[in-house]
């Protein structure tokens, strides 16, 4: 199986299973610790597969992730490392109130979900077209610790359990049997298919460019970036146009410079652009990878290059966006090994520059510092989009639409509360506010507090399992010993 179908696999799997959980703590939870569990359960399938990695090990691994969640974009050398450190397999943490909600309300989450991470892992293990008896018997062992728990707090077995040798690849041919990544993919889809019966297995169209303009002007604020990026898109337009018609088309460089603080939207942004331009044919794939300094440079002679060889490769077709580029640069070392990789980065640029957008991104002042460091930056990036911070209104309607996605609404206090608690945040903000990242945290500490005072009822409603109230949103005064008073 290629990544792409294994993405659409593992995605269509995991949202599957997602729509069956109705506690919406637990949900949430899911959402947001599932990814980094099943990349581990590959990283354990893997080590048990000889050490033998293979370019594909790294793509299978890359496309590990649903969709809002941050896209992995580990290098071989890292995840050759990552394998050979593996810790052991470990219950991932949101299991144990999987399995508390199974006891309350009789559901079987807890056993749907030892069925699911088996298919998964098989699927991870069909990497290399087979199924080893060492990667069953660890895919197993796997399955019968989850088993155990559940035993453990009574929960009613599983009539139906995924035999694992079943996918045992044996030597010898046998024609009457599926290879195991058909046989993996066959299961997923009977699991996905009693999950969620009306599943489609197509994967859906690519978005147009239209309906990209109109995410984007979804996105709250950024009303300067917005027109920025209207504006660059049409430009492209044009210039493809004029080429057409045989016209003269000026050089133009489209590696972009972002600038702002953290939680400006600037890699959603970025996001965004490249499948526009994947959409309006000047990228070939569209895809984000996402790396800082420490995804370009290594820490000895030689292995700067060859990081940044790797990174490039990744991208091609794509957009690669360096976050805090300016580190790249350090002015007190003239021989740090920052200045190799933007040495290759610039010859790739101009290797790949028809199919190879690069967007570096960081705080204004040091951005400039960057650009300025090396002439050959100045020349490749001259286009430059402003993220201002977010004010006051725009927080709280960050804050609203968070409350909507996750199933949770305000009550009249609790909403003047946060509106007054984010303008002051913006009013008194300095070089470490976190714009949208300062509001996920009010959010997630808030839903935790509500979680902590709706466990405490008796039989709590749906409202009441929604409400978030003042004393929910509150921050907790600090005592004289600087605990919570």
């Amino acid at each position: 199986m290629t990544a792409a179908a294994v993405h659409r696999q593992y995605e269509d799997g995991l949202r599957a299973f997602q729509r069956q959980i109705t506690d919406a703590t637990l949900r949430l939870r899911f959402g947001q610790e599932a990814d980094v569990f099943f990349r581990a359960c590959a990283l354990g399938v893997w080590s048990k597969d000889g050490g033998s990695l293979s370019p594909r090990h790294v793509e299978y691994y890359n496309a590990i992730y649903t969709r809002g969640n941050p896209v992995p974009s580990i290098l071989f050398w890292e995840l050759g490392t990552a394998v050979s450190e593996y810790p052991g397999f470990k219950a991932p943490g949101f299991f144990a109130r999987m399995r508390a909600c199974d006891k309350v309300s009789g559901t079987q989450l807890s056993r749907r979900f030892r069925e699911l991470m088996t298919v998964m892992m098989l699927l991870f293990a069909a990497v290399d077209d087979c199924v080893s008896q060492e990667e069953a018997d660890f895919v197993q062992s796997c399955a019968d610790t989850l088993d155990a728990l559940c035993d453990g707090d009574g929960l009613e077995k599983d009539r139906n359990p995924t035999h694992v040798q079943d996918f045992v690849t044996h030597p010898a041919p046998q024609p009457q049997r599926p290879d195991a990544g058909a046989q993996a993919a066959q299961v997923q889809s009977e699991a996905e298919t009693a999950a969620q019966p009306q599943t489609e297995s197509q994967e859906p169209p690519a978005p147009t460019v239209e309906e990209l303009l109109a995410e984007l002007d979804s996105l709250c604020g950024l009303e300067r970036v917005k027109k920025d990026v209207k504006s660059l898109i049409n430009l492209v337009k044009v210039r493809k146009m004029r080429q057409e018609h045989d016209l003269p088309v000026p050089p133009m460089s489209l590696h972009l410079v972002f600038l702002g603080n953290p939680g400006t939207g600037k890699t959603t942004v970025a996001r965004l652009l490249a499948q526009i331009y994947k959409a309006i044919g000047v990228l070939s794939k569209g895809q984000l990878v996402e790396v800082d300094r420490s995804g370009l440079v290594a820490g000895f002679v030689g292995q700067t290059a060859l990081k940044t060889e790797e990174a490039v490769k990744k991208a091609l077709g794509g957009v690669l966006f360096i976050d805090e580029a300016y580190a790249l640069t350090n002015q007190e070392n003239a021989n740090d090994f920052g200045r190799e990789a933007i040495e290759v980065l610039l010859k790739n640029m101009e290797d790949h520059r028809d199919d190879l957008i690069v967007i570096v991104a960081g705080y204004t002042e040091l951005m400039g510092k960057f650009i300025h460091a090396n002439p050959g930056l100045e020349s490749r990036f001259n286009k430059y989009f402003y993220f201002d911070d977010y004010d006051g209104e725009q927080l709280m309607e960050i804050f609203r639409s968070m409350c909507a996605k996750h199933g949770y609404t305000l009550d009249e206090p609790a909403a003047d509360y946060v509106q007054k608690d984010l303008s002051q945040r913006y009013e008194e903000r300095d070089e470490n506010f976190g714009n949208a990242r300062e509001v996920r945290n009010v959010f997630e500490k808030a839903i935790a507090r509500q979680a902590d005072r709706v466990a405490q009822l008796t039989d709590p409603d749906r409202e009441a399992l929604m409400t978030l109230t003042l004393a929910d949103v509150q921050e907790e005064e600090a005592g004289p010993d600087g605990d919570g008073a």
